[in-house]
């Protein structure tokens, strides 16, 4: 009986990546997926990365129809990077709870006790907060970014650790927002001191996200990519990996021959997991649902995006 409906998934999985294919052609489309994403999705996408590289292809592209396989405000950044694009999700519920962390008049009034501050916002935030941002930045590029101002001090939002992780990379003074990520937090130091005592051989790599006493154990810490270039070109064949799960299907493309085993089983982001090959399908059908941004929030957003994608 599992196996027979296996095979009817399977069945229906092809039947819809062909049906996919005709719509990508008809609209002209391009599908954008984060590495956070179900495999089905990853499978499919024209371009897999992380925030950053996902913000410099909607930028690039070519295409009338940018299907953006990841939570909301990576939509939002594709439409303000190309407002002339029409811009779909898959489930617009697909959201992010650490970016509904700040909020506008918070961080109003923290501009306001601190004029002469720069304000750096993770690109992991909503317009409205993009907007009232003088730069954006990844988790790749963060360090790049601050030590790009000509401020002593940085506003940062919204996440607290890697902030905190960013922090010890700069000698500028930080005010930093004292949200996180749900999913990076829940990994603690209990979950990887039992992988390293289970898996001895292997090597810990984790993402700036988790907890700063998380990060300081860690063999190598760095962004999504850089998480995946490391344990590509690592001599180790065993990884506790402590970042979103989703990583394990480029994790395992790049490295068959190596081990992956993610330190917790709750690094898994919910809202990312909703969108799949189905709602694919369904939203370039039916182009719904539109990613809409305000074109006077776009516009100053807009300029804190571009400003990161300048910086080397």
């Amino acid at each position: 009986m599992e196996a027979l409906a296996l095979e009817r998934k399977a069945e229906q999985n092809r039947e819809l990546r062909e049906k996919l294919l005709r719509l990508k052609k008809e609209r002209n489309a391009i599908i954008l997926a984060h590495y956070y994403q179900r495999d089905e999705i990853q499978e499919v996408a024209d371009f897999r990365g992380d925030s950053f590289l996902l913000a410099q292809k909607a930028a690039a592209t070519d295409a009338e129809v940018i299907v953006f396989c990841g939570v909301h405000f990576m939509g939002e950044s594709a439409k303000i990077l190309a407002p002339n694009k029409t811009v779909l999700i898959p489930d617009e519920r697909a959201g992010c709870p650490m970016a509904d962390m700040v909020n506008v008049d918070g961080l109003r009034k923290l501009k306001a006790q601190h004029p002469n501050a720069k304000v750096v916002t993770y690109i992991n935030s909503s317009a409205e907060i993009k907007a009232e941002t003088d730069i954006c930045c990844t988790s790749s590029n963060a360090v790049k970014v601050i030590q790009s101002l000509d401020a002593e001090e940085i506003i940062w939002v919204p996440d607290k650790n890697l902030g905190h992780y960013v922090q010890q990379h700069t000698d500028k003074k930080m005010i930093i927002w004292e949200g996180y990520c749900n999913t990076h937090d829940m990994l603690t130091v209990k979950h990887v001191m039992e992988m390293k005592a289970k898996y001895p051989d292997a090597e810990f790599v984790v993402h700036p996200e988790c907890r700063p006493e998380v990060v300081a154990m860690g063999d190598f810490v760095g962004s999504t990519t850089a998480i995946l270039d490391y344990c590509k070109n690592s001599p180790a064949k065993r990884f506790i990996v402590g970042t979103e799960d989703g990583t394990g299907y480029q994790l395992r493309l790049d490295s068959p021959d190596k081990e992956f085993i993610f330190a917790t089983k709750f690094l898994v982001c919910p809202n990312m997991k909703v969108n799949n090959l189905k709602k694919l399908v369904k939203c370039l059908e039916t182009m719904q649902p539109q990613i809409y941004v305000p074109t006077e929030v776009a516009d100053k957003a807009r300029t804190s995006l571009e400003r990161m994608l300048q910086v080397q």
